[in-house]
């Protein structure tokens, strides 16, 4: 798929197929997902991936209405965390600038936009989910204490794609200078 269709085309998908999403293709997005763009090369995302139904489940206990119902439905999850004090760091541990600790965030949004670009490529339906006890899963996921729990992703095959929403006009985005 070309970058720029694939830009326009790609949607938060909210409801998948119960097809399975194989190993094989779960390593494939993870390797595509590590190509986006890190501080200093620090690559401090760190990937999960949950096909367990019954993990999947004691993740959804945790969950409110809308991300339970969007979960249930999806045969995989990905939990992204990131190493914590890298990005944004020097090697003796203070902030490299005044936005410290953001890095290791921007970091791992530009990791999640990847994979979500790579899945919608290979066919497979994505969304990205911000509220949630990161406390609780990382617990479930045994994510170590130096990391952060930042986003999880749905992912699944899906029957078809939500039309896109409409963007705002570029005079109310852009300004150049």
């Amino acid at each position: 798929m070309e970058t720029l269709k694939c830009i326009e085309t790609r949607r938060s998908v909210r409801k998948f197929t119960d097809k399975p999403i194989e190993k094989g293709l779960i390593e494939k997005l993870v390797a595509e997902a590590q190509y986006a763009p890190t501080w200093k090369n620090s690559q401090t995302t760190r990937f999960t991936a949950v096909t367990d139904k019954a993990v999947l489940d004691e993740i959804c206990s945790t969950l409110g209405d809308w991300n339970k119902a969007i979960v249930s439905t999806s045969p995989l999850l990905i939990a992204l965390s990131a190493v914590t004090k890298r990005s944004g760091y020097e090697k003796d541990g203070t902030p490299t600038t005044i936005y410290g600790e953001a890095y290791t965030y921007f970091d791992c949004g530009l990791t999640a936009q990847t994979f979500c670009l790579a899945a919608h490529d290979l066919g497979i339906g994505t969304v990205i989910l911000g509220i949630f006890d990161p406390i609780k899963i990382k617990s479930i996921l045994n994510i170590p204490e130096n990391e952060d729990l930042l986003v999880l992703i749905a992912c699944g095959f899906h029957e078809s794609a939500p039309p896109a929403p409409q963007r705002r006009p570029l005079n109310e985005v852009l300004k150049i200078i």
